[in-house]
C-alpha cells in the first residue's frame, strides 16, 4: 500500500490510472453478469482484476466493484458479500477472516476541499482492516482509516476515524461505544 497521496490529474500517473480504471470497469462488468455457479469464470476474471489469484478460501459474491484492483490486498478466509465497492487507488488491505456485509463501500480517494484545487488533484490514503473484523451492511469506510483486530462496524456506519481493536462502532459518523 501507499501512504497519503496527491496526484495531479494532468500527469502521466493519472492517465495510466484512468486507463486501468477503464480496463477494470470492463472486467467487473463481465464478472457481474456471469452465472453464479461459474467458479472458473469468476476466478479467471478476479485474477485479471486483482493481478493475482485469489488467496485460499476467499469468497466474493458478485456483483463486485473496484476501480483499480491492483491495490486491493485480500488475506485468506475473507468473505465479501454482494454489491460491495472497493475504490483502491491508495491501497486497501483486508486481513484474515474479515467478513464484509452487502453494499459496503471502501473509498481511498477523494479531492482537495479547496475549490481551486478540487478539479486539479486526486487525494488518497490507504485503508487497513485487521484480522477477524466484521463490517455490517451498507457501511462506508473512508480514506486513511485503520480498523483494529476483532472490531465490529455496524450496518450503515460511516467510518472516518480509526477504529480501535475489539470495539463496536455505529452511526452516521462512527463513534466508539465500547471496547472489550
Amino acid at each position: 500500500m501507499t501512504g497519503d497521496r496527491l496526484m495531479d490529474i494532468r500527469s502521466d500517473e493519472f492517465r495510466a490510472m484512468a486507463d486501468r480504471v477503464l480496463e477494470v470497469t470492463e472486467l467487473t462488468s463481465r464478472l457481474n453478469v456471469l452465472p453464479f455457479g461459474d467458479e472458473a469464470g469468476k476466478a479467471e476474471l478476479l485474477e485479471r482484476i486483482l493481478g493475482r489469484p485469489l488467496p485460499p478460501r476467499v469468497t466474493i459474491y458478485p456483483p463486485f466493484y473496484t476501480d483499480h484492483g491492483l491495490n486491493l490486498d485480500l488475506a485468506d478466509r475473507v468473505f465479501i458479500n454482494q454489491n460491495c465497492t472497493f475504490l483502491d487507488y491508495a491501497g486497501i488491505r483486508i486481513g484474515e477472516r474479515v467478513m464484509i456485509g452487502p453494499k459496503v463501500t471502501f473509498i481511498t480517494s477523494g479531492h482537495p476541499v479547496d475549490p481551486g484545487e478540487r478539479r486539479l488533484y486526486l487525494t488518497g490514503a490507504p485503508i487497513d482492516v485487521a484480522e477477524n473484523v466484521w463490517i455490517g451492511a451498507g457501511a462506508t469506510i473512508l480514506p486513511g482509516v485503520s480498523i483494529g483486530r476483532d472490531a465490529v462496524v455496524a450496518a450503515g456506519a460511516v467510518v472516518a476515524d480509526d477504529v480501535p481493536p475489539a470495539s463496536l462502532v455505529t452511526g452516521g459518523k462512527a463513534t466508539v461505544h465500547r471496547k472489550w
